[in-house]
């Protein structure tokens, strides 16, 4: 039998052997206690000192074989003795590489710093339980190696490349899409467009949303909050290019613009230099400065980028590759342990 567990704000998904052999979450979910809490759903940081004993709860010993995709905590779950554990890690926890910004996050203050050194030493001892780490890009897979002492394999996440149509980019602006928290950078995108003189639309809500907007006053920036898929493709299809403002774990929106016949200009970090092609998919600017990005957006020219190469490029990441090579791999671990 086959268990597979999923990170989220408060609960966790378990799903059935037949729901893991297609890897879609289509079978039943059991919930943890946490799921009870009062305001789950917006108080969920607050609640993070609780995480490790939820997971930590769930009896997986009907399971020979688990696999969880985790930020920070279902990499924890305890399986039995003789039991695989493949876990697909899309980042470390950032409380360990990145805890000013984090704390930030929680909201609490000085009662933040002790709280999150009691979550690094729990999440440094889960993270030596799974059998075997897979990695979203190559620039977790390093970090996984430097906090964890752990080697990942390294595979991509999969594009639902079919939710996009190749766009004509015949908009004036460029697009962010972004969920609005501080890490994400949407402030230097903002600033920057403001000194090139250009305009700039914003898709994505969060917890930075506020002081965003405040910031983007007397600026030519719109801010769309949430669209369906048909108003993204439309945005982002029409745009000059995408701007990832900030380094990501593994940089997938370059590859949504692609699918979507757009470039993208990135801060050169993090996984956008494995998820770009320079020149051919995008560009890259050096210094997260707004100077550095402006520069960028001026000498941008978006005739030099054919929708038809980003599209073939964001073909690669096809959802199917994703699920034939992680069965391949959650296969052999079973086999040779």
């Amino acid at each position: 039998m086959v268990a597979a567990w999923a990170d989220a704000p408060v609960y966790t998904a378990l799903y059935d052997e037949r729901a893991v052999g297609d890897l879609v979450p289509r079978a039943r979910v059991r919930t943890s206690f946490l799921q009870r809490f009062p305001m789950r759903e917006r108080a969920f940081r607050l609640y993070a000192p609780l995480y490790p004993r939820a997971f930590e709860s769930f009896d997986l010993s009907a399971y020979d074989v688990v696999v969880s995709s985790t930020t920070a905590w279902a990499k924890g779950v305890l399986v039995r003795p003789d039991a695989v554990h493949v876990c697909y890690i899309n980042t470390v926890s950032r409380f360990l590489f990145d805890a000013q910004r984090y704390v930030g996050g929680f909201g609490i203050g000085s009662f933040a710093g002790p709280m999150l050194r009691r979550l690094a030493a729990w999440d440094v001892r889960a993270a030596q339980r799974p059998t075997r780490f897979v990695a979203n890009s190559r620039n977790v897979a390093d970090r996984v190696l430097r906090w964890y002492g752990r080697v990942a394999d390294v595979l991509p996440c999969p594009v639902d490349v079919d939710r996009f149509t190749p766009g004509a980019g015949n908009g004036s602006y460029y697009v962010v899409v972004s969920r609005l928290l501080p890490y994400k950078r949407v402030d230097l995108a903002i600033a920057a467009c403001a000194i090139a003189g250009v305009p700039l639309h914003v898709i994505g809500t969060g917890p930075d949303e506020r002081r965003l907007k405040a910031l983007a006053v007397g600026t030519a920036t719109t801010f769309h909050g949430t669209v369906d898929d048909a108003g993204r493709n439309a945005l982002v299809g029409d745009a000059r290019a995408a701007i990832l403002p900030g380094e990501e774990d593994f940089g997938l929106v370059p590859l949504e613009a692609a699918a979507a016949g757009r470039p993208t200009i990135a801060y050169a970090a993090g996984g956008a230099l494995e998820t770009i092609v320079d020149g051919e998919t995008g560009t890259f600017f050096a210094r997260p400065d707004p100077r550095d990005l402006a520069a960028a957006l001026r000498g941008f020219d978006p005739s030099a980028y054919d929708p038809a190469r980003l599209r073939a490029h964001a073909e690669r990441f096809r959802p199917e590759r994703f699920i034939a090579r992680l069965r391949e791999i959650v296969d052999a671990t079973a086999v040779s342990s």
